[in-house]
């Protein structure tokens, strides 16, 4: 079994630098190489690949087997003639002795190009990469950038915010402060990280041909859900009106937004839980259980919400006591009647999606504590389904 340890130099150093016609076979040549183009260039990466084949070729001989070493490389004005010059190189070394197989060295990316070509020709057990122990931390850099640069989606993800990022900063700087400049930028690659990050993107790819369907199929939610969309809005415009801001009372501000925008903010969910909810009744297949208990679970959420934040109001920021049935409650126990009517509405919730969907109270129960979003998803995919 006869080795070929094949060191390759694809950018014809050995040629220009040392001045030495290639193929160079035997052990002999490739040594009295090495001194020659270390005199030529002490610093080229070349020299340290020389030396390794000789190695390699040293190790596999101390171990019995029959070993030949030559050097080839490509001479050309261009990457076609150089690897056809490489290729009738190797051609020549191969009619010289039958090998069974090779151990190829290369110290660079170029080289490692010629790869495929040699495996064309002879079989390959191993490829030996050199890397010079100074650059070693520059050369892996180059290779996972090169790994990083043939990957189309991180491309996209990574190096466009970055450009656009770079391309807006100088017209940032020269209409604006170097903070507000950097401040921009900043926001804009995070904001770009976190929309890929979240999979927002498949979301949004996603969206019209949900859409599209939805409106084919003749979905009500597809109104409900825009008329929701809107009560929100609306409901963020009164709440950011309501907050005044004060020196120092940052809190009471976000509770005044939280009390004038909750309301909103739950007929917003109440509106497009109904929707769904007509979709199930629509299509006859039996309305589930989490549809049934989301409108009593958002109206019993709004009514914690708004319960706390006029606590906390009237607390700090002396709001109007909440007068019923002809009685001003205190605080606490106008945060007790809103916490007893939200736990009363839940409980109601529970009750008519058990008398519904023909389950007992337990069942809902259980459902609703451990199991409630995994049978949504359930009856999502299942919807999808029925429409597809």
């Amino acid at each position: 079994m006869t080795t070929l340890v094949l060191c390759v130099d694809r950018s014809n150093d050995v040629g220009r630098k040392a001045g030495v016609d290639t193929p160079v076979v035997g052990w002999e040549a490739v040594r009295s190489l090495v001194t020659d183009l270390g005199l030529a260039d002490p610093e080229d990466a070349g020299v340290n690949s020389l030396l390794e084949s000789l190695r390699v070729a040293r190790d596999l001989s101390d171990e019995g087997e029959e070993v030949a070493v030559a050097v080839v490389s490509g001479a050309g004005d261009s990457a076609v003639r150089a690897d056809r010059a490489l290729a009738r190189q190797l051609d020549d070394v191969l009619a010289t002795n039958e090998f069974d197989s090779a151990v190829v060295v290369i110290d660079s990316a170029a080289d490692e190009r010629a790869v495929p070509m040699i495996e064309s020709r002879l079989p390959v057990d191993a490829v030996d990469r050199v890397v010079v122990r100074q650059a070693r931390d520059l050369e892996s850099t180059y290779y996972l950038l090169k790994q990083f640069m043939a990957d189309e989606e991180l491309r996209e993800t990574v190096l466009v915010p970055i450009g656009v990022g770079l391309l807006i900063l100088p017209a940032l700087l020269v209409y604006f402060s170097p903070a507000i400049a950097v401040a921009a930028v900043t926001t804009l690659l995070g904001a770009t990280l976190l929309y890929y990050g979240m999979g927002m993107d498949e979301a949004v790819e996603s969206a019209p041909e949900h859409a599209r369907e939805a409106l084919y199929s003749g979905q009500v939610s597809v109104v409900t859900y825009v008329a929701a969309l809107g009560l929100s809005v609306v409901g963020v415009f009164l709440g950011v009106l309501s907050a005044s801001p004060v020196e120092g009372a940052e809190f009471v501000a976000g509770l005044q937004f939280a009390y004038a925008a909750v309301p909103w903010l739950a007929l917003a969910a109440l509106t497009a839980s109904f929707g769904r909810l007509l979709d199930e009744l629509i299509r006859d297949e039996g309305v589930r259980t989490p549809y049934l208990n989301l409108p009593f679970g958002v109206l019993a959420v709004g009514l914690l919400f708004r319960g706390f934040s006029g606590y906390f109001l009237e607390q700090e920021a002396g709001k109007e006591p909440l007068v019923l049935l002809g009685y001003a409650l205190t605080p606490t126990q106008r945060l007790a009647v809103f916490i007893v009517g939200g736990i009363a509405l839940a409980l109601v919730g529970v009750r008519v999606a058990a008398s519904v969907s023909d389950e007992t109270l337990d069942e809902v129960i259980d459902e609703t504590g451990s199991g409630s979003t995994g049978d949504a998803n359930i009856g999502g995919n299942r919807g999808d389904g029925g429409r597809g």
